[in-house]
Formats: C-alpha cells, structure tokens, sequence
C-alpha cells in the first residue's frame, strides 16, 4: 500500500495491518497482540519490510497499529514520519529512522495526533515540520513537531474551511492534493477546487477557478497530481499538472456493479499567472488509480490504474497496464507517448516511487479485501515488484 525511499537506498513498504496472517514470518518469535484488530487479536507476521535495492534483499519490520490509508512525509534528517490510519492507527505516529544494520525498526507513538487521520496529506514545510492536512471528516489541519515556538493556532488542529467546501457527499475530499510553492505557501486541491494557502497566518490567499469539466480528482475519483519541474536558471513559474480521475457518481455506481470510464483529460495551471486558467489536454486512454511521478529527464511517468470504476473494493474494472511517459516541453500534440505494458495489474493499492538511479520501483495491488495468495481470480492480489527503466 507504501513505499517510500530513504537515503540510504533502502525502501521501507507497508500494508494495513488488519488483512489477516501474511506470508512473511517476524523473527524470532516475535508477535503483534492487538485487541483492536478486527482480524486477528495475535499476529506473528510481517505487514512492512525494508527492502535493500542494491542486494535485491529485504527483512522484515513490526507494525504495530493499522496504516491503512495513512498518510506521511521524510524530515530533513531521513527520518519517514508516518501518521494515522484505520481503527487503532487513526491517532498515531510512527518514524522509522534510515539504518543499515538490523535493529532498526518502526517507533510508535500512540494518541499523538490530535485528530484522527484517516486518507490525510502530510507535507514537510522549510522550517523542517509536517503539516497533516485533512482525512475523513477532518476538514482541519495540525503540525508534526508541536513546540512551545509554535504560534497558539499551531498547538492545536486548526479549521480549514475550504475542506469543507469541497467535500464530497459520499466520501468528502480525502487525500487532498498538496504542495509547497516556492513563495512558501501550499498549493491546495480538493477535487475540482484549489487555492494558495498560507499556513502561518491560517488564510486562503488566492482560489482558482475550478478545473474544467465536473469530474472530482482526489479519492474515491484518484486522479494524480505533480508540481513540474523548476528551473533555477530560469524565471521561476510553478506550474500544477493535475491527470485522470472519476465522475461524481462512480464509486455509488459501482458499488451497483455499473462502471463508468474513468477521466482521460490532465489540466495544467500556472500558479503565478495574472488571469491563471487550467488547460487542457486528454491522455491516449482514460485513468483512474494512477502514479505520477517527475523523472530525472523532466519528463513525467503516468502509471498504474483502470480506465472504469473508480477506487475501492471491487470498484475498478480494465486495468491499464501501459504506463504514459509525458514530455512537458513538447508541442501539445506530441507530449505523451505509450510505454509498452506490463504482466500485472495495479490497482487498488498499488504503489511507484523513483529510484536513485533513474528507474521506477512498482509494486501492490489489493482489489479484493484480505489477502489472497491463490492465483484463482484475473485480479488477484499483487504484491510483486517490477522497476521500469525509461533511459537507454
């Protein structure tokens, strides 16, 4: 369900807690006693490993509280701070420092969020703190450290009124789109509405108008958003790239077995501009559940999903197996270009991250609810990796 690279070039990968036993023992006889878990009350296997790329090695890691749907972000110092998630991990943050022996392992901090968390965003601020912004019926934010520095708003979680605005009437707007501007404000989307936020003086400083057509972009709808790449040597213009997503009433649709395609338009926004206005583009296929990531070349990855259905159990039908590779600095009509498909689906679930050396690590894909270690079914349970490597 994450990944996440640290700076010692080992990937830390985890999944929610409460699927029942894994494939993968913890060590000596070590075992989670959880009477929260609405699976298994004792559980002596692994749900996170830390995955040496370099040895194409892993071991195993203890997890103690459900990280479903959780949300995090890495401190200067290489630490990943993971915060909330399902049931008894709603109100808890872990860390888990970079090492490089085999005593490290995940920290955990019960009740130390304010709010519960539940499909947050975590962003790292220049001042070296996390901002946990949203989840499930959390239309607040809160701040990862909290010190006696802090201004009065940052001791406690602080309303954030534009949340509230967007949310959806079935699943409100969860795992908002967030990013740190270069002014050092947030750039803010909640499914078809974004602003410039500035966090210090809890204000909105500017809105958008909202992204054309009616469709939403964050969960259930998942589309994928990316700030493009900024060029020191050049005026400084940041610019949101926002690709794929559902229509308002597909995830109610398929849980009545109707599934509607998926969005295949991306929207790009110049922050700065005067009179700013998204513009539009359409992707070769329609996509809902994908990654998107910037590669070393400014060119960006769009990969994994369906192009019908949308997020959630069962909900997603027509896996795209063919990731897009988008060049932004190309005329519109020669920007993106198909990459030949992979064997397995990704789906629900399903994870990418960039890689030192250039590739993307794939890996996940859990459509159906617990785990499945058959090969019965198209759309299995995938827990395989795959890397992609887009230079010669």
């Amino acid at each position: 369900m994450h990944m996440q690279l640290l700076k010692n070039n080992k990937v830390v990968m985890f999944d929610r807690t409460d699927f029942g036993r894994s494939n993968l023992s913890l060590p000596d006889g070590r075992c989670r006693y959880d009477p929260n878990d609405n699976e298994l009350k004792i559980d002596c296997t692994a749900h996170s490993i830390l995955y040496d790329i370099g040895t194409n090695t892993f071991r195993p890691l203890m997890v103690q509280t459900d990280t479903w749907c959780s949300s995090g972000a890495v401190l200067p110092n290489g630490t990943l701070v993971q915060t909330g998630g399902y049931n008894d991990g709603d109100h808890v943050i872990r860390t888990l420092a970079p090492c490089n022996g085999f005593n490290c392992d995940w920290v955990e901090f019960p009740q130390a969020l304010l709010e519960r968390r539940w499909y947050a965003t975590n962003q790292i601020l220049p001042d070296g703190r996390i901002i946990i912004i949203g989840g499930r019926a959390q239309f607040n934010y809160e701040f990862y450290h909290r010190n006696s520095q802090d201004s009065s708003f940052a001791q406690k979680a602080v309303r954030l009124n534009f949340l509230r605005e967007t949310r959806d009437s079935d699943e409100n707007n969860l795992y908002p789109f967030v990013h740190l501007l270069p002014d050092g404000n947030l750039f803010i989307f909640a499914n078809t509405r974004s602003i410039v936020f500035d966090y210090k003086q809890n204000r909105m400083i500017r809105e958008f108008p909202a992204i054309n057509g009616s469709e939403p972009r964050n969960y259930p709808s998942s589309g994928s958003l990316v700030l493009l790449p900024l060029d020191e040597n050049r005026p400084i213009e940041p610019e949101i790239m926002i690709c794929g997503g559902a229509s308002r009433n597909a995830f109610q649709l398929a849980k009545k077995g109707k599934f509607q395609r998926a969005a295949s338009t991306c929207g790009r926004l110049k922050i700065m501009d005067k009179n700013p206005v998204w513009k539009m583009e359409n992707m070769p296929m329609p996509r809902v559940m994908s990654d998107m990531l910037l590669l070393p070349n400014d060119d960006i990855i769009i990969i994994n999903g369906a192009s019908s259905g949308t997020a959630g159990w069962e909900l997603a039908r027509n896996p795209v197996t063919r990731p897009l590779i988008y060049n932004p600095h190309l005329d519109e009509m020669r920007r993106f270009s198909v990459m030949p498909a992979s064997a397995r689906p990704r789906l629900y679930h399903s994870t990418a991250i960039l890689l030192t050396d250039g590739r993307v690590l794939v890996g996940g894909s859990n459509p159906h609810i617990y785990y499945n270690f058959s090969d019965q079914g198209s759309l299995k349970s995938t827990r395989s990796l795959a890397t992609y490597n887009h230079f010669p």
